[in-house]
């Protein structure tokens, strides 16, 4: 019975720690093979950081940031009509998907020059795959 119990713990736990996830990547993973062990949980510790100018829940106000409930699969600078998004951000095309979110947490100026986000950016690819993962688990 004893057994039981921690076999069903231990099946809750929300998996492997960030060495384990890495080793099982090896030493120069692709952006495909970083998403596949992405680990919403872990993104939503991470997403720490970013709640310093954004909200999260659905229906929750603006911040210096937009709110980035339901940002997976939204056109990039639509889905907050009231946020004022700068030019550079709006003009561009089409959706905020795996590729994009991470072109954009890896370096926001580099990926959107002229945007008014003051963030250096997160180096880290597995990090930038758990934010993705609990941004699209968002919706």
């Amino acid at each position: 019975m004893r057994m039981a119990v921690v076999a069903l713990l231990l099946a809750g736990c929300s998996g492997e720690d960030d060495a384990g996830r890495r080793a099982r990547l090896g030493p120069s993973p692709t952006f495909a093979q970083v998403m596949q062990v992405a680990d919403a949980k872990a993104g939503a510790r991470r997403f720490g950081q970013c709640a310093a100018c954004h909200s999260i829940a659905a229906g929750g106000n603006d911040r210096n940031g937009p709110n980035l409930h339901g940002v997976f699969g939204a056109r990039i600078a639509q889905n907050r009509p009231r946020f004022s998004y700068t030019d550079a951000l709006q003009a561009q095309p089409g959706v905020w998907d795996e590729a994009r979110l991470d072109a954009w947490l890896a370096n926001p100026r580099r990926a959107v020059p002229g945007t008014s986000m003051a963030f250096a950016g997160v180096t880290d690819p597995l990090a930038r795959a758990d934010l993705i993962a609990f941004l699209r688990a968002q919706h």
